[in-house]
């Protein structure tokens, strides 16, 4: 492997350790010569974030500009063209040990180009295309790296999963995402609870919900419940070298609505996380799990 390859992967690695703990964590549980595969993935859609998320002093076309510039480079590596970039040798290498989907790609670029401009969600099927490119995508293009007895009855579970971890990330995260002028939350969920964008700016600013907003957190959670139930059986179809990792993921990201329902749904009192002697007592049960063994779905059944 060559010196910018190297290093490449070296970055994405880094970049993973240092803003995934969660997924880093479960990714520590693969065979080695996986893992590279999967930072490679988690370097390219962190990098783009954080074109998205890390620019925000600079106009918006400039830093549309950049995210163009950054897929052109991305586009033109795809075709073979000499890359002059820190990372994506990595992702480039990745794509073509695995042939991965590359309009997987292009619907992740284009979802991370929405949020130069989309900054609120009507409809939760709006929400849903959304994160079609920046969630279900990254399940698909994982599905190949981590092997199934079944691939093509493991793609759905894996872009449910994808929807699952994303949908938990919103939940978490709404004070982050309102402190950047964007709500994740459809606005027909908030007017089905009787609450408005400004309720919640009020929220985040007195540092505590009211009920209607806890209520409204609940039936988020309830939904996202779902899609981790509806990712469920994709687990035991992985690669059985592959379980541990994705067993230890799905525990660690559901657990993180169990801290949610612990703090009352309340999303602004606190970030909701999951201690750290729970983290690593998951990734050790996950080691001991027989291959093969359902996962438990988070909080109470879902019908």
């Amino acid at each position: 492997m060559d010196t910018d390859l190297t290093a490449a992967y070296a970055r994405s690695q880094e970049l993973h350790k240092h803003h995934g703990r969660t997924y880093y964590l479960a990714t520590r549980l693969l065979p080695a010569w996986k893992r590279r595969h999967v930072h490679a993935l988690y370097g390219f859609t962190r990098y783009a974030d954080e074109i998205v998320d890390r620019t925000e002093d600079l106009p918006p076309a400039e830093r549309a500009a950049r995210l163009d510039a950054w897929g052109a480079r991305f586009v033109a590596g795809l075709h073979g063209e000499p890359v002059d970039d820190p990372l994506l040798p990595a992702v480039l290498h990745t794509i073509a040990v695995f042939d991965l989907d590359r309009a997987d790609f292009a619907s992740f670029l284009r979802s991370m180009a929405m949020d130069l401009t989309v900054m609120t969600y009507p409809t939760y099927d709006d929400l849903l295309d959304y994160m079609e490119g920046s969630a279900a995508v990254i399940g698909t293009m994982m599905l190949p790296i981590l092997g199934s007895s079944d691939p093509v009855a493991a793609r759905e579970p894996a872009r449910q999963l994808g929807f699952a971890f994303q949908l938990t990330n919103f939940i978490r995260d709404v004070a982050e995402d309102l402190d950047r002028g964007r709500t994740y939350l459809p606005d027909e969920d908030l007017a089905k609870f009787n609450v408005t964008r400004e309720d919640l700016l009020a929220a985040r600013a007195a540092g505590h919900s009211t009920d209607r907003i806890r209520d409204l957190i609940e039936y988020e959670v309830t939904r996202a419940q779902a899609h981790y139930a509806a990712a469920a059986p994709g687990i035991t179809l992985l690669a059985p070298a592959s379980q541990a990792c994705m067993r230890t993921a799905y525990a660690l990201y559901g657990g993180i609505l169990d801290e949610v329902a612990a703090q009352d749904y309340d999303v602004f009192a606190r970030r909701a996380v999951v201690p750290q002697r729970r983290r690593l007592a998951v990734a050790a049960k996950a080691l001991l799990t027989r291959t093969g063994t359902p996962v438990v779905v988070p909080g109470p059944a879902v019908s």
